[in-house]
C-alpha cells in the first residue's frame, strides 16, 4: 500500500524569507491581533467535515468568536465593539479565515457585522444601537439584511417588496431569498418599497424582531458550499412594525444598502486572503514531502509554476484589500478599489483552490483532506456582495466608460 501523504497546515510565519506574511503591512500591534487571532480560530471548527456534510451552523463557535471580540470589531467600544480602524478589522478577518476551517462560520459572521452591526452602527437611533448592538456585538444576538429577491438579485432597487403606511407604523409584504444567517437570526433588517420612488427612491429600511407575527424563514436553502451558513427565503405577511422600527430617514433605505455593500466589499475578501495563505503554505509543504519519479513533486516545474503563481496571487490579493482599507481609514472613497478587490480575490481564490487539486492530485478530489471543500467554498465569493460582471461593471464606470 502507498503511503499518503496529507498536507499538514503550516503555523510558521512567513514564506519566501519574510518573517511574516504581513511584513511591509502591518504594525507591531497588529502583527499580535493577527497571530493572536491565528490561533484562535485554529482551535474552531473541529467537527466541519461532518457539519459541511449536514448543512450544520455551529452556535457553540459563533458564542466563541463573540467571546474572543470578532463580531464588533469596527464598532465603536462605547456601542460594545472593539474599535478597531478598517485595516485592523481587515488583518484580523485575514487571520479568522486562515485560521478556521469552517469558511460557513467566517461567511456568517462577516455577514452579520457588515449587514446588521454597520448599519445599526450609522445609522440606528440611540434607542436602536442600545437595544441591540451590544448583543450583536458579543454575538449574543445573530443579525442579518434582507434585501435579495426572485426577482432582484444584481439589481436589487427591483425590488417588489412594499412598506404599506398605516397608523402607528408600517404593513410589510413581500418574498425575499438567498438570506444568509436568516433561519437562525434574533434580528432582520426588512428592505421595503415605501412609496413609489425608482430605483433607490422610496426604499426604507425596517428593524424586524425575529418572531414577529407575519415575519416567517423558510426552510434552509441547501447550497453547494458554504454549508455551514445557514440561509433562508424570508416571507413578509401583513407584518406590522412601528414607526420606531424604521432605520435611519424614511425612503433612504438605499443610502443604508450602500454602506452596508461598501464595508461588505472592502472587508469580506478579507477573509479569502486568508484561506489563499493557508492552501498555499499547505500545497508548498505537500510538494516538498510528496514524491513521485524519485524526487520531491515541488521540483517539477508544472508544480513549482503553480505554487509561484498562488504565491503571487496572495501578495497582489493582499495588497489590493489592504489598500482599500487604507483609503478607508483616511475618509476616502474606494468604491473603485474595493470592487477591484473583490474581484480579483474571488476570481485569485478560486484559481488557488482548483491548482490546489490540481498539486494534490487524487488526494485533492477527496473530501477527506478538505481541498474540495476548499474549492467548493470559494466560488460562492464570485457570487455574493455583487458578481463579478457587476464589479468589472462598476470598476468601467469608475473609469468614466
Amino acid at each position: 500500500m502507498s503511503t499518503r501523504v496529507r498536507p499538514r497546515p503550516s503555523h510558521r510565519s512567513g514564506l519566501g524569507g519574510s518573517a511574516s506574511p504581513l511584513a511591509g503591512w502591518a504594525t507591531r500591534e497588529q502583527e499580535e491581533l493577527y497571530a493572536a487571532t491565528r490561533r484562535f480560530a485554529g482551535s474552531l471548527a473541529l467537527d466541519v467535515m461532518e457539519r459541511d456534510r449536514t448543512h450544520t451552523f455551529s452556535r457553540t463557535d459563533w458564542d466563541r468568536c463573540g467571546d474572543f471580540g470578532i463580531h464588533g470589531l469596527p464598532a465603536p467600544e462605547n456601542l460594545g465593539g472593539g474599535g478597531a480602524d478598517v485595516t485592523t478589522t481587515m488583518l484580523a478577518l485575514e487571520a479568522f479565515g486562515y485560521g478556521c476551517a469552517d469558511a460557513g462560520l467566517v461567511f456568517s459572521v462577516n455577514a452579520h457585522m457588515w449587514t446588521s452591526v454597520i448599519p445599526l452602527w450609522h445609522y440606528g437611533s440611540p434607542d436602536q444601537q442600545a437595544r441591540w448592538l451590544p448583543d450583536l456585538c458579543s454575538g449574543r444576538a445573530i443579525g442579518c439584511h434582507a434585501i435579495t429577491e426572485p426577482d432582484a438579485g444584481s439589481d436589487p432597487f427591483g425590488m417588489r417588496a412594499r412598506a404599506t403606511p398605516v397608523p402607528g407604523g408600517y404593513v410589510l409584504d413581500g418574498r425575499k431569498t438567498f438570506i444568509t444567517n436568516a433561519p437562525n437570526a434574533d434580528l432582520l433588517i426588512i428592505f421595503a418599497r415605501a412609496s413609489d420612488g425608482i430605483g433607490p427612491f422610496g426604499i426604507s429600511a425596517f428593524i424586524v424582531e425575529a418572531g414577529t407575527p407575519g415575519c416567517t424563514t423558510g426552510p434552509e436553502i441547501e447550497k453547494m458550499g458554504l454549508r455551514t451558513s445557514p440561509m433562508s427565503d424570508v416571507v413578509l405577511d401583513g407584518c406590522f412594525v412601528p414607526d420606531s422600527a424604521m432605520l435611519g430617514r424614511s425612503g433612504r433605505g438605499g443610502d443604508i444598502f450602500q454602506t452596508s455593500m461598501g464595508w461588505e466589499r472592502a472587508c469580506i475578501m478579507a477573509s479569502q486572503v486568508g484561506v489563499m495563505q493557508r492552501t498555499l503554505e499547505q500545497c508548498v509543504q505537500y510538494a516538498k514531502e510528496r514524491h513521485q519519479f524519485g524526487q520531491p513533486i515541488g521540483k517539477y516545474g508544472a508544480i513549482a509554476q503553480k505554487i509561484a503563481d498562488m504565491k503571487t496571487a496572495v501578495d497582489a490579493a493582499r495588497g489590493l484589500v489592504l489598500r482599500v482599507g487604507r483609503l478607508m481609514d483616511l475618509g476616502l472613497n474606494a468604491t473603485v478599489e474595493s470592487s477591484e478587490a473583490k474581484l480579483f480575490v474571488s476570481e485569485a481564490n478560486v484559481r488557488a483552490q482548483l491548482d490546489a487539486i490540481q498539486i494534490h492530485g487524487g488526494y485533492g478530489y477527496m473530501a477527506e483532506l478538505g481541498v474540495e471543500r476548499s474549492l467548493r467554498d470559494a466560488i460562492g465569493g464570485t457570487i455574493y456582495s455583487g458578481t463579478s460582471e457587476i464589479q468589472r461593471t462598476i470598476i468601467g464606470r469608475g473609469l468614466g466608460l
